[in-house]
């Protein structure tokens, strides 16, 4: 977990870049800079960069071009595509900006990723960061940048701290601020030559994709937590941001603004979508790991999380889950020995060796906090997989247990005959035929989930769109 940063400068009033107004801060511009150099490297340890040198190019040139057209033009913007399938964009305070390529794959024009980074330039250029923060301290609320717990991961390994934006990179900054970022977004794609309805196209887009995640999200008995800000805080016929949009149109010719969307298609063509080889595949209940060289299952119905520190499964429902996470041997100790030492465990009851597959494991049951726990180590190689399943309710511990077993007994090396599903899906860019339907590419997809709607979702015709002949199309192999 990384440690809390704060630097505190001397309390009072600065001029807001953007509005020229007097706003209450306790952070001067060089902490602010400071700040964002400091947290950079945490958040690319954290998510990753995106290994395409020439989507990176593409996205920093889009963003500077904005970037150049904003209130701080003086400073150097960075933007990074972050290798994660999550539907995320984020700022630090100094010029730091970040966009998911999951978030990418959602998108169908350049306008629509300039209205993304516009919106979170926005939130440096006028501060909101510090502004928060600031206001916080001030108010005695404490400034406790513990870590942010995301949801599904458990485990000293589990919590990422984003030091000076706490919780609001993940949840937004609160309504005014998002508007206000939203009126600068726009503001910055009219200067800089684009459609600024493209803000309110980007809206549509992720609406239809947070409406589906939510009811996915429900079967399984979970909330969903989805993109903040922008997309989360306005319905698409918001009165106050169709006016924003509209005063940000006096910076451009009527209708001359640009949306380059065969440009950005080209662009994103080829792009990893959904799981990372690195992070592993999910295959409806299969669970592939081409760099590690391991294979499992988890029960049929089964929502499974790919998370950076562990491995879940997850009932419908919500009422049972199962975690997997993975650690070096670094001792020649039995899969016995290694839960009782490593793992501390003194009260295991009803252990026996396995045998997954012909690797060398380890069973039984420990209690934690009143709950009983199923718990296993498997060896493959020189790695302890270590597995733990429970039940929501103590009580209905005893019907998911042969779930458990069955997931943990699945366990084994990836099979010469597995490494394809192993592979990564990409995007790839087709000219519709009168052939080409949704159904039709549905059928053959190896998207796992729901494969019919992801389709439509990337295109912008969920939930009752469907192609059109000679249109330039979004689908994955």
């Amino acid at each position: 977990m990384v440690g809390a940063l704060l630097f505190l400068g001397l309390a009072g009033c600065a001029t807001n870049p953007v509005t020229g107004d007097q706003n209450f801060v306790m952070f001067g511009e060089d902490t602010e800079l400071e700040i964002g150099r400091t947290n950079h490297p945490k958040i690319i340890a954290e998510y990753g960069r995106y290994e395409d040198e020439a989507l990176q190019a593409y996205v920093q040139s889009v963003g500077e071009k904005l970037a150049e057209n904003s209130h701080r033009d003086d400073l150097i913007y960075r933007f990074t595509v972050l290798d994660s399938p999550t539907i995320n964009a984020m700022a630090l305070p100094g010029g730091y900006v970040y966009i998911t390529r999951g978030l990418m794959a959602y998108l169908n024009s350049e306008a629509e990723l300039a209205a993304v980074l516009g919106h979170e330039i926005g939130h440096v250029t006028a501060r909101h960061g510090v502004r928060q923060q600031s206001a916080a301290q001030a108010a005695n609320l404490g400034y406790t940048l513990g870590s942010i717990l995301l949801p599904g991961l458990r485990g000293a390994g589990s919590q990422n701290l984003f030091n000076i934006l706490g919780g609001a990179l993940l949840s937004g900054y609160g309504r005014e601020h998002e508007l206000e970022s939203d009126r600068l977004g726009a503001e910055y794609l009219a200067r800089s030559g684009y459609e600024p309805r493209a803000m309110i196209d980007v809206i549509s887009v992720l609406k239809d994709q947070q409406t589906f995640a939510a009811a996915e999200a429900k079967k399984l008995g979970q909330d969903y937590q989805g993109y903040h800000g922008l997309f989360a805080s306005h319905p698409d016929n918001d009165t106050r941001l169709q006016q924003v949009v509209g005063e940000a149109e006096k910076y451009t010719s009527a209708g001359n603004g640009k949306v380059y969307r065969d440009t950005y298609l080209q662009k994103v063509a080829g792009m990893t979508f959904g799981d990372s080889e690195k992070q592993g595949i999910r295959s409806e209940n299969h669970f592939y790991h081409l760099a590690m060289r391991f294979s499992l299952d988890f029960p049929i119905s089964w929502h499974v999380n790919n998370n950076p520190n562990s491995l879940q499964g997850i009932s419908p429902g919500g009422k049972a889950f199962i975690d997997m996470g993975v650690s070096d041997i670094n001792r020649k100790l039995s899969p016995k020995q290694f839960i009782e030492q490593r793992l501390n465990v003194d009260n295991l009851r009803s252990g026996q060796a396995i045998k997954p597959h012909g690797l060398d494991g380890y069973t039984g049951l420990t209690i934690h906090q009143n709950k009983p726990i199923r718990i296993a180590v498997v060896y493959l190689r020189d790695q302890a997989f270590i597995f733990l399943g429970t039940a929501k309710d103590s009580r209905d511990f005893t019907q998911f247990d042969d779930h458990f077993l069955s997931s943990i007994n699945s366990f084994h090396a990836l099979r010469d005959d597995e490494v394809e599903h192993a592979r990564e899906l990409k995007l790839e860019i087709v000219s519709v035929t009168n052939n080409d339907s949704y159904g039709k590419w549905a059928q053959t997809s190896r998207i796992s989930n729901s494969p019919l709607q992801q389709l439509k979702l990337l295109n912008g015709d969920y939930p009752d769109g469907e192609l059109k002949n000679g249109q330039k199309a979004k689908r994955v192999h």
